[in-house]
Order: C-alpha cells, then sequence, then structure tokens
C-alpha cells in the first residue's frame, strides 16, 4: 500500500475539556496473601471523540482502569474525573455504556428485549424505547433481528447487539473491555471495521481494552501502553492515521511502525 499522504494525516487533539482526567491514580487490593498492587501512579487525559486502546498484558491494571471510571472500583490514590464529575456522579448522570468481553444477553428475551433493559430500568415510556431500540439495532445492522433471541445468533452478531445496548441510552462515553477478545479473526476483523465505522459516525468517546496490538493500532486515536503490575502507562501514542481506515491500512508503513512501537513499549516494561 503506497505511503499515507501527508495532507490526510488528521490532528486528534480534542477540543474543550477532557473527558476523563486521571492523575497519580492508584489502587491496591487487601488479599489473604497481601496487598496487590493494581495500579499505580496513572496519568491519563482523554479528550471528547477520542478512541483510546489499552494494552498490555495480562493482569496489568487495563480493566482496572475501566472499572475504575465506571465507578465498579474505587481507587485508593490519586484522582479520576469523568466529564468532570467523581465516577459515581457520572454513573448516576448515565455517563457511559459499559460493553463486557461476553455479550451478557438474557436468553428468554429477544434482541429487542435485550437492548431495551436498560431503557426499562431507567423509566423510560415504551414509544420512546421502542425508537431508541429500532435506532441503535439499525446503527449496528441488526435490524431485521429485532424478534430473534440470542441463541440464535453467532457470536460476532451477540456482541453487536451487546455493543447496541450499552447505546442505546446515547451516554457519550462507551467503555469496552476486550468485546472481541474470543471471536475469531475473520469475524474480528469485521467487527473492527464496523466499530470504527460506529465511532466515526456518533462521535463517542471510546475506551476499548485489548492485547492485540493489530486491533489497537487499526481503531485508536492514543494507544496508551501498560507495565505488568504494579499497572503503570509506559508509552501513549498519538496515531498519525487518517480517519478514513480501510483493513489493507495494516500494510502501510505508518501502520506498521506504530505497531513496531507498541510492541517495543510492551517488551519495555518487563524490563523497567
Amino acid at each position: 500500500m503506497a505511503a499515507i499522504p501527508e495532507a490526510s494525516v488528521q490532528a486528534w487533539a480534542a477540543a474543550g475539556p477532557p473527558v476523563i482526567h486521571a492523575s497519580g491514580v492508584n489502587l491496591v487490593f487487601e488479599t489473604a496473601d497481601g496487598p496487590v498492587h493494581a495500579l499505580k501512579d496513572v496519568d491519563l487525559t482523554v479528550g471528547r471523540g477520542d478512541f483510546v486502546s489499552f494494552i498490555g498484558p495480562s493482569g496489568c491494571g487495563k480493566t482496572t482502569f475501566l472499572r475504575c471510571v465506571a465507578a465498579l472500583e474505587t481507587p485508593t490514590a490519586g484522582r479520576l474525573n469523568v466529564n468532570g464529575m467523581t465516577p459515581e456522579a457520572a454513573r448516576q448522570a448515565r455517563a457511559y455504556g459499559y460493553v463486557f468481553q461476553a455479550a451478557g444477553l438474557y436468553p428468554w428475551r429477544t434482541i429487542a428485549r435485550n437492548v431495551a433493559l436498560p431503557l426499562e430500568i431507567m423509566g423510560y415510556p415504551a414509544a420512546e424505547r421502542a425508537e431508541r431500540v429500532r435506532r441503535v439495532l439499525d446503527l449496528v445492522e441488526l435490524g431485521g433481528f429485532a424478534n430473534k433471541f440470542p441463541w440464535q445468533l453467532s457470536g460476532g452478531m451477540q456482541q453487536r447487539a451487546s455493543i447496541a445496548r450499552a447505546l442505546a441510552f446515547d451516554a457519550d462515553i462507551l467503555l469496552m473491555d476486550e468485546p472481541f477478545g474470543a471471536l475469531d479473526e475473520i469475524v474480528r476483523d469485521r467487527l473492527n471495521e464496523e466499530l470504527h465505522k460506529l465511532w466515526q459516525r456518533t462521535g463517542k468517546t471510546i475506551l476499548f481494552v485489548t492485547h492485540a496490538i493489530p486491533e489497537a493500532v487499526y481503531l485508536s486515536t492514543r494507544i496508551v501502553v501498560m507495565s505488568p503490575r504494579p499497572g503503570r502507562i509506559t508509552d501513549v501514542i498519538d496515531s498519525p492515521l487518517p480517519r478514513e481506515r480501510p483493513l489493507e491500512i495494516r500494510d502501510s508503513p505508518e501502520f506498521i511502525a506504530i505497531a513496531h512501537r507498541v510492541r517495543e513499549g510492551l517488551r519495555a516494561g518487563y524490563v523497567e
């Protein structure tokens, strides 16, 4: 593939106040075998509309940081703000949707009713629920499967339904914890393309956990490289790739250079 022209490279600096701001975040779990330092001195700023991937070895704190943003864990030191609020206040304000590693769909509910579940809990009127469900299912290309049950869909389609559920109440932030990790490479490539297009269409701020270097490089405006426990940020890589990204961009020199830097950052984390 030819080199990307300089004029086509987009600057990813986001205007306005940060959506996520972490300063000196630490998290220590107390266990029967002694304290476990899951996060250490994490400093990070995420701008509005960023797509930020977190990559590192298992147990390095990637998911833990996402859980802190979602107020599912509480840092033991440091400061963490989400949309200018504490994570707890952001959760109450419904500032984010969360997509887990497993789709987590209820087998006795249709796809439409699974997607509608958070809207039911939040008390949205039936007519508005139906319209929101229709819109997000169309967005993830599942418009013709509203009345199917999860067991009638492939794994990739179930994950798309999970993403639709997280988008249903139109939160500004989407937290995604390795949602494609269990899928085969062909399906994963397709969903990477679909997720990137969805991000372009919606302008959401996305925090995405992955173990796959190509996935992180393909999707992201910024890549956060983390070290083995205690989880620290060893590098933050701003992507020079253009907004339009066909899968073939993975053969470009720019893509390969970023992947090399990520790989070097992961290696460096083991020797620091």
